[in-house]
């Protein structure tokens, strides 16, 4: 497997053209002191990282699914991030989530703190060790199936780190699920403990983006607007033949009644990594969009 990993990320960058100097990606093993335990990323840097030394990068954090590790990605997903991250110059971060953590910090076992690694300890790592924009409006996060849930996890319950995150086919209501992908095992079983489902699904995380009603429908609710630290500009795309569509329309339409802006795609497709590589690239497109914008004088 690492072998495999190597031969294919040499070849995702003999692929890349277009750039003067080559990608740079780093696999880092990161201390989490919550986990007492080392965790494995992959680091995407752009062409320009290493040729610009006073630059600061915007960074792009990729959460995998259920089963896979810190190498999908750059192995499966898109083998052209680092292509990518060149050609819109932001550094990309892929974590490993554990193969079902879900990346909570689990009620039933205090061993399992993917929510506190991710969102605190590796983001503080990488503003560290890499030139970064480190602060909000320099961040953002999405993920696909179990990853596109965590995506959304973290940056709801985490506005004043993330300030734009996104879903691909993301598990974005559990509850439906309880016996499926080991979620029983940091939850607890479903029938015993509906109270924490409820808890830890993202479908029920929506009253922290609720807009006051003072500004309902104004600017400050306004994706195309600067950012706000409770609104984070969203961006959630599932194909129609996925199993979690039917969670994802029930998302959008939530977030529709509460008025919470955000984009939802919709393209006919299933549960697998071709669907996944292309809701990427316009994702990614999205988040250096955003990227742009903060970065606009007032």
């Amino acid at each position: 497997m690492k072998k495999q990993f190597f031969l294919n990320l040499s070849l995702a960058l003999l692929l890349c053209t277009g750039t003067t100097f080559a990608q740079r990606v780093d696999t880092v093993a990161v201390l989490s002191p919550s986990m007492h335990k080392t965790v494995k990323s992959v680091v995407v840097l752009p062409a320009s990282y290493d040729q610009s030394p006073e630059k600061r990068y915007p960074v792009v954090y990729l959460l995998h699914g259920h089963g896979g590790n810190y190498a999908a990605y750059v192995n499966q997903t898109r083998p052209q991030l680092p292509q990518d991250a060149s050609n819109m110059e932001f550094i990309a971060v892929c974590p490993d989530g554990g193969r079902d953590s879900w990346y909570w910090d689990s009620p039933a076992d205090p061993k399992n703190r993917y929510e506190t690694f991710v969102a605190s300890e590796l983001v503080k790592y990488i503003d560290k060790h890499y030139r970064t924009k480190a602060d909000r409006t320099g961040r953002a996060i999405t993920g696909f199936s179990m990853g596109g849930h965590g995506a959304l996890w973290l940056a709801f319950r985490h506005p004043q780190t993330f300030g734009a995150c996104g879903s691909m086919s993301g598990g974005v209501d559990i509850r439906p699920f309880p016996d499926q992908w080991g979620m029983k095992r940091w939850l607890g079983e479903y029938a015993d403990h509906p109270k924490v489902w409820d808890d830890y699904t993202v479908a029920t995380q929506l009253y922290r983006l609720r807009p006051e009603p003072h500004v309902l429908g104004g600017r400050s609710n306004d994706w195309l607007g600067k950012s706000e630290v409770r609104r984070p500009a969203i961006i959630i795309d599932c194909g129609t033949d996925d199993f979690f569509y039917g969670v994802n329309l029930a998302l959008h339409d939530a977030m529709l009644h509460n008025n919470i802006a955000h984009t939802f795609i919709v393209r006919p497709g299933s549960h697998n990594h071709d669907y996944w590589r292309n809701a990427l690239e316009y994702q990614l497109l999205f988040f250096h969009n955003y990227f742009d914008r903060e970065a606009q004088p007032q």
